[in-house]
Parts: C-alpha cells; structure tokens; sequence
C-alpha cells in the first residue's frame, strides 16, 4: 500500500441476505482517503451498518470489490486484517468489572479478556496515554461497569487506537448519551481528527447535531444506493436531506456544526 493510496475502495458493491435474497447494498461505489472524516447518513434499513461491516473486514461482498489498507477481501486473511482496524459500536461487550485501562489493553490483542502476558511495560503505558488524549485519564482505574456512557464511548475509542489503526470505524457511537457526555464525544473525536493527521474515521450516526467539525465529508444512503457523496457543505443540504430521508428536512450551520429540522411547511 502506497502513501497515496486509497485506504478504502468500493467498486460496484452489492450485498444480498442469502437466507431471503434480500438485495442490502447496491452498486456501491465509494473511495475514503488518509486523513479524510466521512459520515454515513441514512434512514434505518439503509445499509450504513452493513458498509461498515464490509469495510471493517467482517464480511465479503456478494458482488464487486472491498479494498481495505491496500488489501482486496477474498485475498487477505480477515483476522489480520480486522487487527489494523478500529472499530467502535455501541452493542461492544466488554467486561463489566474490568477496569478502563484493562479495557484499553485488550485492544493491542484483539480480545474481550485481557491477555496479561502480552502487555509489557510500554503497552500498559500506551493505554495510560491514550486515556489521557481522550480526556479520561482518571478512569484508569475504574470499573467500565460504573462509567457513564460517555466515558464508556471514549474508553473504547481508546481501546480501538491501540494498535494504532489507519482507519477507525465508528458504528453510531453516540447512542443513548445525554447532552454533556454527547459534546464530550464531539471534542474528543475532534481533537483526534486533528492529532493524528494520517487517520481516517467513518462514522455511522442518525443526528447530524453528532457530527464534530471536522467531518469533512459525507454519504447519504437509502434503500441500499447511495443518493449522494462528497464534501459535507455539497451533500448536507435541504433537497438531499429531503430525498434521503423522505420528509422535508431543513438543514442549518453553527461553528462548523450540522443541525436537521423538519421544515416549516
């Protein structure tokens, strides 16, 4: 893989449930860069999840081509592969009474149990810093089972950059957050974006109020077709909104923040 070489690509995807023929995806064509911040927008059932899947090396395409860190799915083994991704959902299962660095451990081997001794001194040191870059620092020696949401959210987030990814899949990280712990999560993301200049993020959310400013770029989905793809100012508009999500939706702009309304009728 080439410095300028695409850290995604997607050519003519499509994904169909085997079970019912079910057609997910349609003719996906989609490209993400080293350091771009992308946003998958959609209404439920629209396939965002599913892309993410594809990308995050956890399932093969039915038709067309997934290209990940240089790597086409089908010719690269998954595991190694899912090893140089980041990945964060809210259903993670993570152990309750484990501690917020534990849990930030278990990311550099890939499991849900900690794995003690493959952490020497300078990884268990790693997941102090990467606590502290995103602002939790304090939890360390908290149980993940009594930290809120919100630091729950960042505490993964820490886990997911331990082997210190390229690409960070982010599958509707905000759920079920309240407001302060919600604009925790937009700062952190933030500060990561411009941080670590090399990485890029793809994030899945419903709430454009959700996405930090520096998501630069975004994919509006519907019925498994992508309506619309590119720069946020060009794609996060009223009319597109409105196709995408099949009501009038009026779109507005604050400090570099997306907000979505139902439009005055």
């Amino acid at each position: 893989m080439t410095s300028d070489s695409p850290v995604v690509a997607l050519s003519g995807v499509s994904l169909r449930r085997l079970t019912a023929g079910q057609l997910i995806l349609d003719a996906v064509d989609w490209t993400v860069r080293a350091g771009e911040h992308w946003a998958l927008l959609g209404p439920n059932g629209a396939g965002k999840t599913s892309i993410l899947r594809l990308v995050g090396a956890v399932i093969h395409p039915t038709t067309g081509t997934v290209e990940v860190l240089g790597h086409r799915l089908g010719r690269v083994d998954m595991r190694e592969l899912r090893a140089r991704i980041g990945l964060v959902s809210s259903a993670q299962k993570a152990p309750q009474d484990a501690t917020a660095h534990t849990i930030v451990l278990t990311g550099a081997t890939g499991t849900v149990q900690p794995l003690w001794r493959r952490y020497d001194a300078a990884t268990r040191e790693r997941a102090h810093a990467l606590l502290a870059e995103l602002g939790c620092k304090e939890l360390a020696d908290r149980p993940f089972g009594v930290c809120s949401g919100g630091q729950r959210a960042r505490v993964l987030i820490a886990r997911a950059l331990m082997p210190d990814p390229a690409l960070l899949l982010l599958d509707e990280p905000f759920n079920a957050l309240d407001l302060p712990s919600r604009e925790d999560l937009v700062d952190a993301l933030h500060h990561l974006a411009t941080s670590r200049p090399g990485l890029a993020t793809v994030t899945v959310t419903h709430h454009l109020e959700e996405l930090p400013p520096s998501t630069a770029r975004v994919m509006l989905l519907r019925e498994g077709r992508v309506l619309t793809a590119g720069p946020a100012e060009e794609v996060l508009t009223d009319a597109s909104l409105t196709a995408c999500f099949g009501r009038p939706i009026s779109v507005t702009r604050h400090g570099g923040r997306w907000l979505a309304t139902s439009a005055t009728r």
